[in-house]
């Protein structure tokens, strides 16, 4: 199941946690394009933990990237998206939040 999430409300829960929502973000996000994509190796835990070990995160990144390029409508590429968490990473989650939202809008209209 995709939830929509309020993009200003998210920015709000970043600053309230420190930060914190961003590491939470990550893996439900993660979860959610392995639901999507029907992608059974995906593994948004390991991905979440390597987040917090040196290079480990250029990993978890590389795979959240290949895991999206998967599933967006538009086939985003997959090293974009990966340079893009090394560069401005506040740009990953405006792409990737803006095309689960649309999924979101998607599973709703589907179900009525």
């Amino acid at each position: 199941m995709i939830k929509k999430r309020n993009m200003i409300g998210q920015i709000g829960l970043v600053i309230i946690t420190l930060g914190i929502y961003v590491i939470y973000w990550f893996y439900k996000i993660s979860e959610e394009m392995k639901f999507v994509g029907k992608d059974a190796s995906a593994s948004p835990g390991l991905w979440t933990v390597l987040l917090f070990i040196p290079f480990g995160a250029f990993y978890s990144y590389y795979k959240f990237s290949e895991l999206y390029e998967k599933i967006s409508s538009d086939n985003f590429n997959k090293w974009l998206l990966f340079v893009l968490w090394l560069v401005f990473s506040p740009a990953v989650w405006f792409i990737v939040q803006s095309e689960m939202n649309k999924k979101a809008d998607q599973q709703v209209t589907a179900t009525v």
